[in-house]
């Protein structure tokens, strides 16, 4: 694990800007604490920021080819690098290292750019070919790990992160206009987009290859194929899908360091712990477990995590999150991201990293769990939206004027508040109805045209998968994975998320969504497959989701912060407390503070 970075001149001119590449390094140190080292000459330059999780002693980066005419950088990790390299070894590839990553060099050298499809981990990586004036970028299938890009007058220049980039002169920091829509109607920016004008995500599962005058991305997976394949998930029939979760996680808890789970009581964590316990010799007491405790009433699920660890006996910490701690979160988030991020979950999640650092170097975390197997509550929403507008208008709106003088709570997902929601979006086309209960500050018609094209390849015939597969190609590697990202390194830890495995995303994907959502019942299949793994209680427990309490924050510790920054009449409304505005108000402070951190004109 390590932040990459690096600059190519496309043709034959020196580096602009060569002075730039150690303050990129500097940028991403948090990525990789234990070490930089950059190669290059006048016109290629490439580095990397190390955390050390594999190969401890020989696995320091860049890796070059036994002649040299190849350099590689890698952020992530290569869970099948043990057949990769035995493979290699077949070639007689001399290796310098006993790492995971070295093994992507062969595989390179004998495959060209089509060896990223041999690769099974998390990863954002770039190739720089000296002999064939040939860079490859590539990322992982789900978007784990992050990758940006920029040409600037034939120059290109990568990096893990975008302030990385902004380290060069000239590199401009212009709005991105459409990235703005975007943001508006999602509370994030999802790829090839970001806020910066001419600078651009790597979307997951994509290649970049640049050679002379042309650059080239296409994909080398497709969710959209591996959602079109015949269906072999069903109810009643789970062992394969248990048996491919626990292969998942076993291949993920490769590490030469010590290794934890963030945890919420909930199912997802839980079974990860469960999953980890039975594949590491010496069980449970090996594994450090990680839960945040809210002091905010209604809020705190540590009583949950500490029930499920507890029957595990994993080395189980809690961390207090309170404002003061949220507030120094918040500080060290905004000043650090250069990217805005609309989801206030990124707080708690750098206060459990912090925390986990002192300990472990490596987390496994639940994310795509709720977007595979169908977890969160709008799934039940769109399912009984059809429903709902079969019943005759004069009843549907008495209920809207009577749930609209229901008094508004700041709780975690209250009734109130989720059938506020409900009635807010239910007659509105799918996925408007979906951004509105999500939170979109503004939906134009380009927004829902762009969005709605994610899903031009995917099969039409099961409209509930349909919305999860949109929140797979959306939500969760531009919001959720943004998160886990940034709050983990930022810490200077690693992240995995063992439901992204290939294995597991391929298996699930075209899975019917009747197997997932069931009755009232979310991601019914998964938890059949936690039966005997995990208790009981937390199979049937009600999701809840980590979640900050910025209702109240808004009227209390943040008010003088929002007064200062938001100018809409949303905040005046959500201060008398007749509306909850809290989903729409939080990604607009965190677009006002980026702002003004970075320096960019919103006008």
């Amino acid at each position: 694990m390590c932040g990459i970075f690096g600059a190519i001149a496309r043709h034959d001119a020196p580096l602009r800007h060569p002075e730039a590449i150690p303050r990129m390094a500097a940028a991403l140190r948090h990525r990789g604490p234990d070490g930089e080292c950059i190669v290059g000459h006048e016109r290629a330059r490439m580095g990397a920021r190390r955390l050390a999780i594999m190969d401890l002693t020989t696995g320091d980066q860049p890796f070059q080819s036994p002649d040299g005419t190849i350099w590689m950088v890698c952020n992530g990790e290569i869970y099948n690098a043990p057949a990769l390299r035995h493979e290699a070894g077949t070639w007689r590839y001399p290796f310098r290292s006993l790492g995971d990553i070295e093994t992507i060099v062969p595989f390179y050298e004998r495959f060209g750019p089509d060896a990223v499809s041999r690769l099974e981990g998390m990863f954002g990586l770039a190739i720089w070919d000296d002999a064939r004036r040939r860079l490859v970028l590539a990322r992982d299938r789900a978007g784990e790990k992050p990758l940006f890009w920029t040409d600037v007058d034939g120059e290109l220049r990568f990096a893990s992160e975008i302030q990385a980039l902004l380290e060069f002169p000239d590199q401009a920091r212009r709005l991105n206009r459409k990235a703005l829509s975007l943001y508006h109607a999602l509370g994030y920016v999802p790829a090839p987009h970001t806020m910066f004008d001419g600078i651009h995500k790597l979307p997951p599962a994509s290649l970049l290859i640049a050679a002379g005058d042309r650059i080239e991305i296409r994909s080398y997976w497709s969710a959209a194929e591996a959602a079109s394949r015949p269906a072999t998930l069903s109810s009643g029939h789970t062992a394969e899908l248990r048996e491919t979760l626990l292969r998942a996680v076993e291949r993920e808890l490769m590490s030469d360091v010590p290794l934890g789970v963030f945890t919420s009581g909930g199912l997802d964590s839980s079974l990860l712990v469960a999953a980890a316990a039975r594949a590491i010799p010496g069980g449970g007491e090996r594994i450090h477990t990680y839960a945040i405790r809210f002091t905010e009433p209604g809020y705190d699920e540590s009583a949950y995590a500490e029930a499920v660890t507890h029957q595990i006996a994993s080395v189980h910490h809690v961390v207090t999150a309170d404002d003061e701690s949220l507030g120094r979160a918040l500080e060290v988030v905004s000043r650090s991201l250069a990217e805005p991020l609309g989801d206030p979950a990124v707080l708690p999640t750098w206060l459990l990293a912090e925390a986990a650092r002192e300990r472990v170097k490596v987390i496994l975390s639940g994310e795509g769990a709720d977007e595979l197997f169908g977890g969160y509550p709008t799934y039940l929403g769109h399912k009984f939206a059809a429903r709902w507008l079969r019943l005759p208008r004069p009843l549907r709106g008495g209920a809207r004027w009577i749930m609209d003088r229901w008094p508004s709570s700041t709780g975690k997902m209250t009734v109130e508040y989720m059938l506020k929601q409900f009635l807010a979006a239910t007659e509105l086309p799918w996925l408007e109805r979906h951004l509105t209960w999500l939170g979109a500050m503004k939906i134009d018609d380009g927004v829902i045209r762009e969005l709605a094209a994610k899903l031009d390849h995917f099969p039409h015939d099961d409209p509930l998968n349909r919305v999860m597969w949109f929140d797979f190609l959306t939500y969760l590697p531009d919001d959720l994975l943004v998160k886990v990202d940034r709050a983990t390194m930022l810490a200077s830890v690693e992240a995995r998320a063992p439901y992204l495995d290939r294995e597991v995303m391929e298996l699930v994907l075209p899975g019917p969504a009747r197997s997932k959502v069931r009755g009232l019942s979310t991601k019914a299949i998964l938890k059949e497959a936690a039966r005997g793994l995990v208790p009981r209680e937390v199979i049937n427990r009600r999701k809840r989701g980590l979640s900050v309490p910025v209702a109240r924050w808004l009227n209390t510790s943040l008010a003088p912060l929002a007064d200062r920054l938001l100018d809409t009449p949303l905040l005046a409304e959500h201060r008398t407390g007749r509306r909850n505005h809290a989903r729409r108000l939080w990604p607009q402070l965190m677009l006002a503070l980026w702002s003004e951190r970075w320096g960019v004109d919103l006008s």
